[in-house]
């Protein structure tokens, strides 16, 4: 049985669209990851500055590139509106303090020889939000997934052996952010909106600690011009991922996205060990190991999935 022609030719142009949405969502979230992933080469560089100043500048640069994006969209309006509703403000208030903290402690992470601790966090966020999801939200986990959060506790019990402790430095930042995510999502803003929203909350503590060392410390690390133009990259570097992100997830199916949020911690780890020459013994091998079968087990058991979810 074939389409009326007047119903085949209402449908192809919606096709058409839909393709090439799903086609500029790819070009998006390929693009904010690898942008992610080689981050970690902007912010060497930047090791004498320091993790505060770095990403108290990253701060001032973000929010004055919102603001144009802002200005050249007519989203102030929103912000304004935004500005009003005062459990919005509150829930983005924490929303935005955690953001800060997980840039804080991941300059950290690559100032500090840490890179490959950084990227195991964030190959592990994907599973902290599930767990997340099962403590906040009461959500029920089926079989396969119960087994991926088993198996990366285990992979997180090994690397903590590998490194001869706790690692609070891929815990903080999978924690951290897949809690900014439960609470930006919340405070139900559009992407340059929240985010905007967010880095002018941040913005007068970063001034006031930027005034602060200018004043006590001289123009220092400002007297470079190289160093001044990586500390301005930093800005678009952190903001524009951010945003093409926001782009990608509202064209594509969240099991597409998952995909690629690998690549970054991918490319992270791979900078570590051949550029950063950071020591990769065999236990903390056997940990990332563990980790990669767990997501593979997750991903399978997405995809197993998806097909149901798309009927239901």
């Amino acid at each position: 049985m074939s389409l009326p022609e007047s119903a085949s030719e209402a449908i192809a142009p919606v096709s058409a669209i839909q393709a090439k949405d799903a086609a500029n969502g790819i070009v998006a979230a390929l693009v904010a990851y690898l942008l992610w992933g080689f981050l970690p080469l902007l912010i060497h560089p930047l090791e004498a500055v320091g993790s505060i100043m770095i990403v108290a500048e990253r701060t001032v640069y973000s929010l004055i590139l919102l603001a144009v994006v802002l200005a050249v969209t007519g989203k102030f309006g929103e912000v304004r509106a935004f500005l009003r509703d005062g459990r919005k403000v509150r829930i983005l208030f924490l929303s935005a303090v955690l953001l800060a903290f997980n840039w804080l402690l991941y300059v950290y992470a690559v100032e500090a020889g840490q890179l490959l601790q950084a990227s195991f966090g964030y190959f592990i966020n994907p599973l902290v939000n599930i767990a997340m999801g099962m403590v906040l939200l009461g959500e029920r986990q089926n079989r396969w997934q119960t087994v991926s959060i088993a198996i990366a506790v285990v992979a997180i019990a090994i690397q903590a052996a590998g490194l001869g402790g706790v690692p609070y430095i891929a815990l903080g930042l999978a924690v951290s952010f897949g809690l900014y995510g439960y609470f930006r999502k919340t405070a139900m803003l559009g992407p340059a909106t929240g985010l905007f929203a967010e880095t002018l909350m941040i913005a007068p503590i970063a001034l006031v600690y930027i005034g602060y060392n200018l004043f006590t410390v001289g123009v220092g690390v400002h007297g470079d011009p190289q160093t001044l133009l990586l500390l301005v990259l930093t800005g678009p570097a952190t903001a524009v991922p951010l945003l093409l992100f926001a782009f990608a997830v509202q064209r594509l199916r969240l099991t597409t996205i998952g995909m690629f949020q690998y690549l970054a911690p991918s490319i992270q780890f791979l900078i570590a060990v051949f550029l950063f020459h950071e020591e990769l013994n065999p236990v903390r091998l056997l940990s990332f190991g563990l980790i990669w079968l767990s997501l593979a087990v997750y991903t399978a058991d997405s995809f197993r999935r998806r097909p149901r979810l798309a009927a239901a």
